[in-house]
């Protein structure tokens, strides 16, 4: 029986999001071919091997029952090291699940630790991790693969605010300020008013080092989960409605994980063809960002009918009533076949590369 090493909690703002993630994720795994291990990351980023239930993650209490713990670096037998009273004791697995949301986690640092050890990690890698959160980066892979992308300026210190007047006045307004790298709309503000813009700036560079002034699209933000790796499985396209008013809210973060003014409907309500075209855009940006296993790639439906990238979540939320899953339930696959599936081609995809080495080796 193979050990999967759930990954959850971490250093970020999405780390109560990662619980109740990790919490369902461990509890669909089929234990029939497959053991649970857990490592917690505290607020902190101090690591621990969690020994209790699912409950005990959901309710954020698990590190009551949770030692020391760190990942050996050496390659070969994927080893966590466990501080057990004086004694260190060392627990075999076979992969790593990370289920960590935002910065930290999802950003490619993780499975760029995974990599360096050889660990065998299920979702996307530390190339296509590290772009997705890159927002300047995903847009301009997207926009060479043929996908259009909203215009903007790009700003790497406040004094460019100045320097670049021209370029953000021709955005027009409204625009959306932007962390160049954060995850579930934190530090983003849409500005209507040119007054307000400075601040929106001045926020976002709390977030990240680099800021993005993007024009509005008008119309409406629709998603489609893609999984797989050669062969890809796509499921329906959902569809975000938001009930506006007079200065307007978009889908932020306490919108995501409350939907207080917005509705998603899954199927989104646009034609087969339409819904057609929505997913030829989310595989050309899932092959041109080089993602695997699973990613939800968001897309914006104009009033024109054109399709315009947003971003992509290489580990979007992961909850029985999260987007992704849903939009695989369209196609018939429920929550738990959804996460053993993604599972499943993370090992056919580790096995090929192991077959592929011993061909070169044979070969050379």
């Amino acid at each position: 029986m193979r050990r999967i090493l759930v990954i959850f909690g971490g250093c970020s703002t999405e780390y109560e999001v990662s619980l109740q993630s990790a919490a369902a994720v461990a509890e669909a795994i089929d234990v029939s071919r497959y053991e649970v291990l857990y490592l917690g990351i505290s607020r902190e980023g101090e690591a621990y091997y969690y020994t209790g239930d699912t409950e005990g993650i959901r309710n954020g209490s698990w590190q009551k029952q949770a030692l020391p713990a760190t990942v050996s670096m050496s390659r070969g037998e994927p080893v966590l090291w466990i501080e057990d009273g004086r004694q260190l004791r060392k627990v075999y697995f076979d992969m790593a699940f990370p289920v960590m949301h935002g910065k930290n986690g999802e950003d490619g640092t993780l499975q760029g630790l995974c990599e360096m050890a050889d660990i065998p990690v299920v979702g996307c890698g530390m190339e296509s991790s590290c772009i997705g959160m890159d927002k300047q980066l995903a847009h301009t892979l997207a926009k060479l693969a043929g996908v259009r992308v909203p215009e903007s300026v790009v700003l790497q210190s406040l004094a460019e605010y100045a320097q670049k007047q021209e370029g953000i006045q021709a955005l027009g307004l409204p625009v959306y300020v932007k962390p160049v790298r954060a995850g579930s709309s934190f530090g983003i503000t849409r500005v209507v008013k040119k007054e307000d813009m400075e601040q929106a700036v001045k926020e976002a560079f709390r977030h990240d080092g680099e800021v993005l002034i993007e024009e509005e699209i008008s119309g409406f933000e629709v998603g489609c989960a893609v999984m797989g790796n050669e062969e890809l499985t796509l499921g329906r396209v959902d569809e975000i409605e938001l009930q506006k008013s007079e200065g307007d809210s978009f889908f932020d973060y306490e919108e995501k994980y409350t939907l207080k003014t917005s509705v998603i409907h899954m199927p989104a309500r646009i034609s087969a063809e339409e819904e057609a075209r929505v997913r030829e855009a989310a595989v050309k940006i899932y092959r041109a960002l080089h993602c695997r296993d699973f990613t939800r790639v968001d897309l914006f439906y104009t009033d024109k009918k054109e399709i315009v990238f947003n971003e992509v979540n290489t580990i979007p939320g992961f909850t029985s009533h999260s987007r992704f899953p849903n939009m695989m339930k369209g196609i018939g696959s429920d929550f738990a076949q959804t996460v053993n599936g993604i599972i499943g081609a993370t090992e056919k995809r580790t096995e090929d590369v192991k077959d592929a080495a011993k061909h070169g080796q044979h070969n050379g």
